[in-house]
């Protein structure tokens, strides 16, 4: 099938459907002719770019050259992006096509999708439940079938929870993999852009397009191709966690249990004895960090003051990073999740000269429905990212895959291995795909 006509389909899908799930806020009105481009220059050239045929959504957050890129938020409802993002150059040079922004929370500061200043996303497997965040309308997108794939980012799990709680497969890379040049980032030493995609080959596939050095990004390093190998003897490290819905974990060790025998894999407890500190050290981290982020949003070269226009969650961590930030603390409380976070980062390290890979479950409950957010504290609610928040400290790359349902609701489990171990980390995930999906 010609790009074309998938970009025609899918924007009549979207059409017909997004209404009641809202995932994008704004597509791209050159998507056909973009394709139709695309098209001419394959039949003329007859070379097929790596990403030919793969229609985009992309995260707000994402600078898309003459798009609004809003990043779901008032203060910039109209900026319309005067450049592309590193990741949307590679994508467009490998004849990828973007069809519009996706929803998410507000400047990424959500892990539900219903901190949107346009509304929240729906999950498309259940309407009534939020999509997960904050790259919740990149996930449901790729669920509901509208692109092939979509970008998102990840600070805390921003990309693996919505994927959890969608059925689809999300990655964070490695830190540093991947270019942040035009990404409105959340905490500049926590963030990754990564592919949410219908299969872990998918993902492999845009990941070792997207990644690499840039020199707009000074943390950004060139890595060797990422590729889907065989593997044989596994060892993998399971840690014993506390305050998970018991269905949930019943499902992760069935699964566990299922590979094991299947493939002889080894299954090695592991302890680590700061993973309780994560979440702690994480909001530090981010309310500082976002809080000299948002210092640019004065209102006077582009968009509206942050601080009259922006939701409740963004304004809360605003202020919560002023007060931390403020002169008085020299900055103690940063650097001191500074610290904690290289202490998370060596015991990691250290994991992963025991075993080749730590699985646990993406998200420790259910996604709750739209609209009972004010049933939970901000600290339930802040928990929710609990299990994926360690690996953005650690700076390892780690993926979500659908493992199977409770109560109809997709399952994610997160794969997690050590820095720059990508096709590694992909290689176990298609291997427990697949044999998952023949089970089923």
């Amino acid at each position: 099938m010609l790009v074309e006509d998938r970009v025609k389909k899918y924007l009549e899908k979207i059409k017909e459907e997004d209404e009641k799930i809202n995932s994008f806020l704004n597509l791209n009105e050159n998507a056909i002719s973009d394709a139709r481009r695309i098209d001419e220059k394959v039949k003329n050239s007859g070379k097929k770019g790596r990403l030919y045929g793969y229609v985009f959504g992309i995260k707000s957050a994402i600078n898309v050259k003459g798009m609004i890129c809003s990043a779901a938020s008032k203060v910039l409802e109209n900026y319309k992006a005067t450049y592309d993002a590193t990741v949307i150059e590679k994508i467009r040079e490998e004849d990828g096509v973007i069809i519009g922004m996706t929803n998410c929370d507000e400047f990424c500061a959500g892990c539900s999708g219903e901190n949107s200043a346009f509304g929240p996303t729906a999950n498309p497997l259940d309407i009534e439940r939020v999509a997960g965040g904050s790259s919740s309308g990149s996930a449901a997108a790729v669920a509901a079938g509208f692109c092939d794939v979509a970008l998102g980012s990840d600070t805390g799990g921003s990309i693996r929870n919505p994927s959890s709680f969608c059925g689809v497969v999300g990655v964070k890379p490695s830190y540093g993999l991947v270019s942040r040049y035009g990404l409105m980032d959340l905490a500049m030493s926590l963030d990754q852009i990564g592919p949410i995609t219908k299969n872990v080959e998918d993902a492999a596939l845009v990941l070792d397009v997207i990644k690499g050095k840039d020199e707009r990004d000074s943390i950004s390093f060139d890595s060797e191709k990422i590729e889907i190998k065989e593997i044989n003897h596994l060892k993998i490290g399971v840690i014993d966690i506390m305050n998970i819905d018991e269905r949930i974990i019943s499902l992760i060790r069935k699964r566990l249990s299922e590979i094991k025998e299947k493939f002889k894999w080894d299954v090695i407890n592991i302890k680590l004895n700061y993973i309780d500190l994560a979440v702690q050290t994480y909001y530090l981290l981010v309310y500082a960090e976002f809080f000299s982020a948002t210092r640019r949003y004065d209102g006077r070269r582009f968009g509206r003051k942050i601080e009259d226009f922006a939701g409740e969650e963004v304004l809360r961590r605003i202020f919560g990073g002023s007060e931390i930030t403020k002169a008085e603390f020299k900055g103690q409380y940063y650097q001191k999740a500074l610290a904690v976070k290289e202490i998370i980062k060596k015991e990691f390290e250290e994991s992963f000269k025991k075993v080749d890979c730590i699985i646990i479950p993406t998200c420790p409950k259910l996604p709750w429905k739209i609209g009972e957010k004010a049933n939970f504290s901000l600290e339930e609610i802040y928990a929710f990212d609990a299990l994926t928040i360690p690996a953005n400290l650690a700076e390892i790359c780690a993926i979500s895959i659908p493992i199977g349902k409770v109560e109809n609701i997709p399952i994610g489990m997160q794969i997690m291995c050590g820095k720059k171990e990508e096709s590694k980390m992909f290689s176990i995930s298609k291997k427990v795909e697949d044999f998952i999906s023949k089970e089923n």
